[in-house]
């Protein structure tokens, strides 16, 4: 990409969730923008060494247990100063636990409270200690990896993972309108299906008809434009996203 191209130029954005599939592609396309990225990682160290080594620029890794309740916190401090100020946020990190309404209760609330702490209430509180630093530097952008799912409800077996995603659609509109008079913009992306290691295990367990069938156009999306919506809604110039939620379904949810 020409330097004149490098619109993220100087930018330090920390993604979570950062080691493989649509974290790694985002990781991937900001480098390529001219950011400088700090690469989020729970449990694969190597993998996130080998992404950084990939795009050859200058970047850093972070290792932080999202599903503690310190995690994301001790994340962010981690982040704050190993570059001081930091750009953007990406909550990319996410789990989908599959639980039947069977279950016993104590599977059942274990199920609901682990998919929440992960999907929701780490990225509620970077989102929080994102917010304190974008005021106090002058603003900031935060981009929720949201989901189809959390717009239109999800499978009778994976409910917290539809429930969780509408959480986190409704937290970055909260954010958009209290903050968006502090330079905070707050957009929310909502794949559906996208071709990811987890897709392609269902595809392997079901076929690849039933994994696109409600899809018009008859594809997956691609981890890399995932990875250019989100380097898109990043920029400086897109403050009037603020608030958004970016639909990347191929036509199979349509507001």
């Amino acid at each position: 990409m020409a330097q004149l191209e490098k619109r993220l130029s100087g930018q330090s954005i920390l993604v979570t969730g950062a080691s493989g599939g649509i974290g790694a592609a985002i990781v991937e396309r900001l480098a390529e923008e001219g950011a400088y990225p700090i690469i989020h990682y729970g449990r694969d160290k190597a993998a996130a060494e080998l992404l950084l080594a990939r795009i050859g620029v200058k970047g850093l890794i972070a290792q932080a247990d999202l599903s503690a309740v310190g995690g994301p916190f001790e994340l962010w401090h981690k982040a704050e100063e190993a570059v001081g100020r930091i750009h953007g946020l990406v909550n990319n990190a996410g789990i989908r636990t599959e639980v039947s309404i069977d279950a016993d209760p104590e599977s059942w609330t274990s199920a609901w409270r682990r998919e929440f702490q992960v999907n929701f209430f780490a990225a509620a509180a970077l989102c929080k200690e994102a917010v304190r630093h974008f005021k106090a530097h002058g603003g900031g952008r935060i981009v929720n990896m949201a989901s189809r799912a959390g717009q239109r409800g999800y499978a009778a077996d994976a409910m917290p993972y539809g429930a969780t995603k509408a959480a986190l659609i409704n937290l970055t509109k909260s954010i958009a309108r209290a903050f968006g008079g502090d330079g905070v913009v707050a957009v929310a992306i909502a794949p559906g299906w996208v071709q990811t290691e987890m897709a392609n295990d269902f595809v392997e367990k079901f076929g690849k008809q039933a994994a696109v069938a409600d899809i018009p156009i008859g594809e997956m999306a691609q981890p890399g434009e995932i990875a250019e919506l989100v380097a898109f809604a990043l920029l400086p110039s897109q403050r009037s996203l603020n608030g958004a939620t970016l639909d990347v379904n191929g036509g199979s949810y349509i507001r």
